[in-house]
């Protein structure tokens, strides 16, 4: 069976039972500010599950496509994706249990054909702190579908995942977890749930693939062990309780703060991805249809095979059809929110297939293998194939740039604890997010100190906020490193727009942060494609040629002679900063200010020498547009 069947006959499934086919609900959420990506079916549906009437009925069916950034450190192993799809049925108020539980079982037996036998289910233990019952419907439910397949429904109580570790599967069929493991709400555990909240137990079916337990997990396996054997369906969610108080440990009379919802709802989510694989019988949800042809060819494009690294491979086939969906989303790579996921998942691949000895430039060649189970399904994202090759092949070309550098300094920290400082550096400078410096730290032994990091980055997001009522002059949001750089370049860009456009171009407007620099400048018109690749080569040419940056204090009438540049209309005193760019052989005590790239009024603060600029990487125009009637804007970054 392959994922375009599955999925259609989940969808006609339960269209037979009377709900309606809803479509997949966009990727990047809607007015929903507080989550970057959907990462669920349920999550788009919570107003209707909350108590909100939906257009389309009581009964609703759809798979959902989805992502999760949180378990990009889990892609490797057998089953973890980020993007991936939901297959997802709903209840408002309308049928419970009984008819959840028994026709997920007649779908997953009946209609794509597991053996009930590899099937494992977990129920509510139950809350006593809460006056939360065990969800003994649940469990006969489920004994009773179990008999009906000639199977023993023998019952184990777990507890704890951990409790798991230790009692194992005891010849069990039902495993009966706490609320970590079977109770959901959006705020967690029961004790977690604020006033008004609602929630209620859940019910997760699991396949057996039969391997051998790993002992590095845990003494015994059971069915939530990570180990490899069991593979999670689906969750069915019994959304019947709201914390109606809150409850107060030593109460002597332990009565539940939870009240029962008048109109309960079910909640079912289970992975497309998984599913298939358990259909095939094949404990590797990369060797389905969803990603075995985009296996195959880094398989051969590689030094190595599937089986000796299949680690790598995973994350190279799982990250790109994760940059594909999030690109026909509109996500395009950068350093913020959406736009960082999507490029630290193109590094990770990068990295990744240096790994494994692929030609640089190979990922682009992926991309066409990476959709085609998605044609006629998803004909949007397979629609935008060329788009999307070109922003994977310019993602990976920037990050090349600055890779080697980055490695060579990364090499460069003999020790055994990378600094937050250093990790900042790498971040900053070379563009590693802190992940793949943990990476390469694990890999050498070595720990980071990610604390010291997460302030050091804290320290650069608050400067970079800083507002306009605390701009220090010359139009810099503050005075770090990077924002130190961008101003270097934008005196290079300045004279380098003049030596492109004409000498009447002159500054109108700047404003310069940790991420980009931004001038406004006189000029009657849009520049041509051409104009622009010349002036980013002027600027790249300049930093790259170890020019010293020299302030000098000078008489104004002298620093007009030279043609400083300076700020239109501005009153300046009878002595004059200026800074001077080059030429090489310049110095403060002979700055030589006539033979100077370029040179203007300015009061800092500046780098030393264009090479700390090259060390950042090379700048470009990121956008250039008109601001107002004879005035340009340009705003650039270096990477």
């Amino acid at each position: 069976m392959t994922s375009k069947e599955l999925r259609q006959k989940y969808l006609e499934f339960f269209a037979e039972r009377g709900h309606t086919v809803i479509p997949s609900a966009p990727l990047i959420p809607e007015n929903d500010p507080t989550t970057l990506f959907t990462s669920s079916g349920m999550q788009p549906l919570v107003p209707y599950l909350l108590g909100q009437t939906h257009p389309l009925g009581t009964r609703l069916v759809n798979s959902q496509r989805s992502f999760r950034a949180e378990d990009i450190e889990e892609v490797g192993d057998n089953r973890h994706t980020t993007f991936f799809e939901m297959l997802g049925n709903w209840s408002l108020g309308d049928y419970g249990r009984r008819e959840q539980l028994e026709w997920f079982f007649e779908f997953l037996t009946d209609i794509v054909g597991l053996d009930p036998a590899k099937i494992y289910v977990s129920v509510f233990i139950g809350d006593d702190n809460n006056g939360v019952p065990k969800d003994d419907q649940a469990l006969e439910i489920w004994q009773g579908l179990f008999t009906e397949k000639s199977i023993d429904a023998k019952v184990v109580d777990i507890g704890s995942e951990r409790d798991g570790y230790e009692k194992g599967m005891q010849g069990g069929r039902i495993f009966c977890y706490d609320a970590k493991k079977n109770w959901w709400s959006r705020a967690g555990v029961p004790d977690k749930m604020p006033v008004g909240e609602p929630g209620g137990p859940d019910s997760e079916v699991f396949y057996d693939f039969g391997t051998a337990h790993d002992t590095t997990w845990g003494k015994e396996c059971h069915p939530n062990c990570d180990c490899g054997r069991f593979i999670e369906l689906g969750n069915s969610v019994f959304m019947e309780y709201r914390r109606a108080k809150p409850f107060l440990d030593g109460d002597s009379r332990r009565v539940s703060p939870f009240e029962r919802l008048p109109k309960p709802n079910v909640d079912f989510g289970g992975g497309l991805e998984r599913i298939l694989a358990a259909v095939q019988n094949a404990p590797d949800v990369f060797m389905t249809d969803l990603f075995n042809k985009a296996i195959l060819s880094i398989d051969e494009a590689s030094s190595t095979t599937y089986k000796e690294s299949p680690r790598a491979m995973r994350i190279i086939a799982d990250h790109l059809r994760g940059v594909c969906f999030m690109a026909g989303a509109g996500v395009r790579p950068s350093n913020t929110e959406q736009g960082y996921v999507m490029r630290r998942l193109l590094r990770r691949a990068v990295r990744y297939a240096d790994s494994i000895q692929l030609a640089q430039g190979r990922l682009t060649t992926f991309v066409e293998e990476t959709l085609l189970p998605f044609v006629g399904v998803y004909d949007d994202i397979v629609a935008k194939k060329t788009e999307i090759e070109l922003l994977v092949r310019d993602e990976e070309t920037k990050f090349r740039l600055t890779l080697e550098r980055g490695m060579k300094h990364f090499n460069d920290l003999q020790r055994a604890e990378i600094s937050g400082q250093d990790a900042f550096v790498l971040f900053t400078t070379y563009g590693f997010p802190i992940e793949i410096t943990e990476e390469l730290a694990k890999e050498k032994g070595m720990t980071v100190d990610k604390t010291g990091y997460e302030l050091a980055m804290k320290e650069h997001q608050d400067l970079s906020r800083a507002g306009a009522g605390q701009r220090f002059k010359g139009g810099l949001a503050d005075n770090s490193e990077q924002t130190v750089r961008y101003h270097s370049t934008h005196h290079i860009l300045l004279k380098a727009l003049q030596l492109v456009l004409g000498p009447d171009v002159h500054q109108r407007g700047s404003n310069i942060t940790a991420e980009r620099l931004r001038i406004d400048f006189s000029f009657s018109r849009k520049m041509t494609d051409d104009e622009k690749t010349r002036v980013e080569q002027i600027v790249n040419e300049k930093i790259n040629e170890n020019l010293p940056i020299i302030k000098s204090i000078i008489q104004k009438k002298e620093a007009e002679k030279l043609n400083a540049e300076h700020e239109f209309n501005a009153d300046y005193p009878d002595m004059v900063s200026v800074y001077s760019v080059g030429p090489e052989e310049a110095s403060e005590g002979n700055p030589m200010l006539d033979k100077a790239f370029s040179l203007e009024f300015c009061g800092g603060p500046h780098v030393a020498n264009t090479n700390e600029i090259a060390k950042a990487g090379i700048f470009r125009i990121s956008k250039e547009e008109a601001v107002a009637s004879g005035i340009r804007r340009i705003k650039g970054v270096i990477y």
